[in-house]
């Protein structure tokens, strides 16, 4: 056997079984969940028929709490959105030279370390009603007039879980996009002051361009993170009142496991699918290197 087969062989050892690992455990449960979209399978009965695009009919036209749990979603990313460029301010601050920087970072970096039920049961003390701290602080400061239902208003809930939501994940944005303006070579910097750039100049020809891996997966953790919201609200408010605060994903596990409906929830599942891969193609798009062009 040659040098070059024997390598080959070799290859194809070490890789047959995470490969075979990946077809089992990811391939296959995603094929199969296509396969459920069709159907109107209850998740325990032997049997199951296939209905072609009822389900995916039904949740277009159908379910109108699909749709506003889709506008809550929505929320999450287009907040979440405004809030990247903060967090660059952020991360520029502490790339600085400065005392504590380090600990600034871990301090950062703890909440999206924390496990989401106890930063969910933790907030939800925050917001209680009668005895919790913020409502606490807010007569304390002489602005009673602000105190609210911070989880049963209609109008504030949304955004009172959203704020949860960018105390967790913000972080971890900061130091994503730390590290990427740590890998920017200092030379560069050193030679557009040589040439008088500005820092705006600065910014734009050499920070972005230097950070756009970077950002492109901040953006597509927060496509992501934004559709697949769930253990937030299903912890803090169960998707109320009623279903004000429900997200998709909230709304496609109640479909499986409380209507026992697991075609509906399987179509909602691809559906979500569909949107990420949509969204975060565009968001790819629109920040893409556009110069040799």
């Amino acid at each position: 056997m040659s040098y070059k087969l024997q390598k080959k062989v070799v290859i194809f050892s070490f890789l047959l079984v995470p490969v075979g690992l990946m077809l089992f455990f990811l391939l296959y449960p995603t094929a199969q969940l296509f396969r459920y979209s069709f159907t109107n399978w209850d998740g325990f009965s032997p049997s199951l028929k296939y209905i072609g695009f009822d389900n995916y009919t039904k949740l277009l036209f159908d379910f109108p709490d699909a749709w506003r749990a889709i506008r809550n979603n929505g929320l999450y990313f287009v907040i979440h959105t405004l809030f990247i460029p903060i967090e660059l301010i952020a991360a520029v601050l502490l790339n600085r030279a400065m005392r504590g920087s380090g600990f600034f970072r871990f301090t950062v970096l703890m909440p999206y370390i924390i496990n989401g039920i106890a930063v969910a049961y933790m907030f939800s003390y925050i917001y209680n009603p009668i005895n919790g701290p913020l409502n606490e602080s807010l007569r304390a400061l002489g602005l009673g007039s602000w105190i609210t239902g911070w989880l049963s208003d209609l109008g504030v809930v949304n955004y009172a879980l959203i704020a949860v939501s960018i105390w967790r994940f913000g972080g971890v944005h900061v130091i994503l996009m730390l590290a990427g303006l740590q890998s920017i070579p200092k030379d560069l910097y050193e030679a557009a002051e040589i040439d008088g750039a500005s820092f705006w100049q600065q910014l734009r020809h050499i920070t972005l361009p230097g950070i756009r891996t970077t950002m492109e997966i901040v953006l597509f953790m927060n496509v992501t993170g934004a559709l697949l919201q769930y253990d937030i609200p299903y912890v803090m408010t169960g998707g109320g009142p009623g279903t004000a605060s429900s997200t998709f994903g909230l709304f496609s596990l109640q479909t499986a496991f409380t209507y026992n409906n697991y075609g509906l929830a399987s179509s909602m599942a691809v559906s979500l699918l569909i949107l990420i891969i949509v969204f975060s193609s565009l968001q790819n798009w629109i920040i893409k290197d556009r110069s040799e062009a």
